[in-house]
């Protein structure tokens, strides 16, 4: 079970979590607001920015304006990974087929001491048995800790769902699950804290 209680201010982004992070403007703007720092390798930009896409939707194309957006601003910085990573890279691909994306974020996650944010199943499960469990993090992890330490509030919630889901990402179901489970441990926090009166 995800602990919401604790949460890497430092991620490597794979390409899913940079869409879904940036989908909601209203997210966003309270992980910044949380000092909250994002990056990516040189092979998530390609696949964000570059890589042939046969038919953008005007919702692809806005994820990626956004993106662009931001690294004007010198948030998501991007990082090269050197030779030994590549090694790494390798060794990770033979044991599951994931985009190299993935696999260079939780190379470069290991390397650096960040967190590997992502929203893909494949990659968290691989990635949980490469780096220490707290260090594989979700973008719904990020809401509900966003909402548990009060940078989001009760009302933030169907506004991040609503900006989510009209970019046609598919976090909305999982948003709202973490948004119960922030409210349980706030209620948890209080019931410890009443006891101790």
């Amino acid at each position: 079970m995800v602990d919401l209680r604790h949460f890497c201010l430092y991620n490597v982004t794979d390409t899913c979590a940079v869409w879904n992070v940036l989908s909601s403007k209203v997210l966003y703007q309270a992980s910044i607001g949380a000092r909250c720092e994002f990056c990516c390798t040189e092979f998530v930009l390609y696949e964000c920015l570059y890589k042939p896409r046969t038919s953008p939707t005007d919702r692809d194309l806005e994820l990626q304006r956004r993106l662009m957006q931001e690294r004007r601003k010198s948030r998501f910085c991007v990082h090269s990974i050197d030779l030994d990573d590549l090694n790494e890279v390798g060794v990770l691909e033979r044991r599951q087929k994931l985009s190299k994306g993935e696999l260079s974020s939780t190379v470069f996650a290991k390397k650096t001491g960040q967190a590997f944010l992502t929203d893909d199943q494949t990659a968290r499960r691989i990635a949980a048995g490469y780096l220490e469990d707290d260090r594989v993090q979700t973008t719904p992890q990020l809401f509900g800790w966003l909402i548990l330490k009060g940078f989001l509030g009760d009302s933030d919630k169907d506004a991040v769902i609503e900006e989510h889901t009209r970019l046609g990402r598919p976090l909305g179901e999982y948003f709202g699950v973490m948004y119960l489970r922030a409210l349980e441990l706030r209620l948890a926090e209080l019931t410890d804290d009443s006891a101790c009166l």
